[in-house]
């Protein structure tokens, strides 16, 4: 066996090891208080989870090919976040009211401007200008602020019900659009206009099969990390659920606001979109990467409310999904600058560190509001 086999064998069995052991760790420390080593251990078996996740997504992605590729992770992601902040919602009774909110407006901002703002820089620092398709993630962006402001910003101002929440028919209705605006993106995604998410080279072609040298996976290594993949993002968010009491206590004892809890978690759980993201940047693949980002805020958004209006047949108490003023303010910079970056279909390194320095003022004012 030659050095390259070697090295994809060993590979092969931590992808495959990790995941198990981190959702065995999963299952010992469900609905437990874990001391302060066991917390240790089931984050290391996190950190390592997101790793092997992110290698899963890209023997899936190289297999099936763009945009199908990045779209198994963004949704794979999605509904297990989903299941996740339903949970949360079950347990923590009226204090978690807005964690449903909180938690998507995390997302979209981290996707939208801290995925975004590395893919962009990472592109650009290879090749001077980063290259992407701009009908694609155009029309990407603009279901992205849709789904936003029907879903976060007009209960803010609807009557229906006192304070940020919809009434029972205005859940619905927000519902029903979020999923009907999901599967038409996903249709032109994936059939009609396929072509408007396909990576790009440096001179605007799309990118051909014999630009990327590396074989394709098998069926069977294929179908292998489509299990892991699953196997490995279960244990990112059921882990990232284990160490959150953990997370929940170190907030309240740094006097930050509770609704950092929900983006800690966020940023846990869409860790394994960033590293492919960044990694797809690097191989001069910046439309993968965006189809990652902005796919996953749609998701978010699009498969989150549905399941919430669902949910809270049963929930009690409020359910909070309106944003503040200053979150508002933040959204629609986001949606300004995000459309003013797209347009070109060309991004410099002056474009990454804008939506980095929107993603920082999210996280800044966050932690002090």
């Amino acid at each position: 066996m030659n050095v390259s086999a070697t090295v994809r064998s060993l590979a092969t069995r931590w992808t495959v090891a990790v995941p198990v052991i981190a959702a065995v760790a999963l299952v010992l420390s469900w609905g437990r208080e874990l001391p302060p080593i066991a917390v240790a251990v089931v984050a290391l078996c996190l950190a390592g989870a997101v790793l092997a996740a992110v290698h899963h997504a890209e023997v899936i992605a190289h297999r099936v090919g763009d945009p199908y590729g990045s779209l198994i992770l963004a949704v794979a992601v999605t509904v297990i976040e989903v299941a996740l902040v339903v949970t949360l919602m079950v347990d923590g009774g009226p204090k978690a009211s807005s964690l449903a909110r909180d938690t998507v407006f995390a997302a979209v901002m981290i996707t939208c401007n801290g995925i975004v703002g590395l893919s962009l820089l990472v592109g650009a620092v290879r090749t001077r200008v980063a290259v992407f398709n701009a009908e694609g993630t155009g029309a990407a962006l603009a279901t992205v602020a849709t789904l936003a402001t029907l879903s976060m910003v007009l209960p803010t101002f609807t009557i229906g019900k006192p304070g940020p929440e919809f009434s029972s028919a205005q859940l619905g209705f927000a519902a029903v659009a979020s999923l009907l605006l999901y599967g038409l993106f996903v249709a032109v995604q994936t059939v009609r206009h396929r072509e408007y998410f396909l990576p790009l080279t440096q001179d605007g072609r799309p990118r051909k099969a014999e630009d990327d040298p590396a074989p394709l996976p098998g069926r069977g290594a294929t179908a292998l990390s489509l299990v892991m993949l699953l196997v490995a993002l279960v244990a990112v968010v059921g882990d990232a659920k284990a160490v959150s009491p953990t997370i929940e206590s170190g907030v309240e004892a740094a006097g930050m606001p509770q609704s950092v809890v929900g983006v800690v978690i966020a940023l846990l759980v869409l860790l394994p979109e960033t590293l492919a993201a960044v990694r797809a940047a690097r191989r001069e693949r910046v439309q993968t990467s965006l189809n990652l980002a902005l796919g996953s805020a749609m998701a978010s958004i699009g498969l989150t409310i549905p399941a919430i209006a669902l949910a809270s047949i049963w929930l009690d108490g409020p359910l909070h999904l309106g944003l503040g003023a200053t979150h508002m303010v933040l959204l629609a910079l986001t949606v300004v600058v995000g459309a003013l970056t797209v347009v070109p279909g060309r991004a410099t390194l002056l474009q990454g560190g804008v939506h980095l320095i929107i993603f920082a003022a999210f996280v800044f004012l966050a932690i002090s509001p």
